[in-house]
């Protein structure tokens, strides 16, 4: 193993740990769509280089097929004006133009094959970019749910390390204590007052509010017993008046009376 060997290797054993620990995966693979976006434009601007290409090659011909028509085209006309050195010079530029035209043809041959093959390399680019860019996002949602997970994990490891069950115990007993100790504090405070006079001064007070009650029915049916007289001579003076029946019976006679007179 050569000395610059041995010193890359071991480059890469200090630094390459740091290298990956400082690394984030999340904002690699973020940087690496935009990257694959980004050669999106440039694939474009390739192609179009290639097209324009292929493009200029199709004009070139196409003037050099011209060129020659109207070159073969002055040939016969000189020929037939017996100008065979005028034939000659357009003989010579009609041997370039083909020569030209056969080079163009080349070209062309080879510009169109490269503007087909940039065609599939974008296709299978494009393809490739899709599946990487769909691998990137769905490995970010893995991992975002595997953060939550972890997160959940963490608290409840906390819930639990941090002794929440031991204190939760503890507390809870503490509240019961006090508790216990406020309700004592209350029987204690009842105990030291007289119940037994509290209870006789409310027995007290219930018999003096049985005897106003029993007063006041007394004084109620005394009263009854003055306003009976009164309803019995109401009702004799009422026998002595005339009764209905017995002034319908005189309102008849009368009538009878006066239809005998008529």
């Amino acid at each position: 193993m050569s000395v610059w060997s041995r010193f890359t290797r071991w480059v890469k054993s200090v630094f390459g740990g740091a290298i990956s620990a400082v690394e984030d995966p999340r904002l690699i693979l973020e940087q690496n769509i935009r990257e694959l976006n980004d050669q999106v434009p440039k694939m474009n601007e390739n192609i179009a280089t290639v097209k324009a290409n292929v493009m200029m090659l199709q004009k070139e011909g196409n003037r050099l097929d011209r060129q020659i028509e109207s070159l073969t085209s002055k040939i016969k006309a000189a020929i037939q004006a017996d100008r065979d050195d005028i034939a000659q010079q357009y003989a010579m530029q009609l041997e370039k133009a083909k020569e030209e035209l056969q080079r163009n043809k080349e070209q062309l041959k080879y510009a169109s094959a490269a503007y087909d093959k940039s065609l599939q390399v974008k296709k299978a680019f494009m393809r490739e970019k899709e599946k990487k860019i769909q691998e990137a996002r769905d490995a970010m949602r893995a991992h975002e749910r595997a953060q939550w997970q972890s997160r959940v994990a963490d608290a409840m490891e906390q819930f639990e390390v941090s002794g929440v069950d031991q204190t939760h115990e503890e507390m809870v007993q503490r509240l019961n204590e006090q508790t216990a100790r406020s309700e004592a504090r209350m029987e204690l405070a009842l105990d030291s007052v007289d119940t037994e006079a509290m209870k006789i001064e409310e027995d007290a007070e219930s018999l003096r509010a049985a005897e106003l009650v029993k007063q006041f029915k007394m004084e109620m049916n005394m009263d009854a017993d003055e306003k009976a007289p009164a309803k019995e001579e109401a009702a004799e003076g009422q026998v002595e008046l005339p009764d209905e029946p017995v002034r319908e019976e005189g309102e008849k006679t009368i009538g009878k009376e006066r239809r005998r007179t008529q």
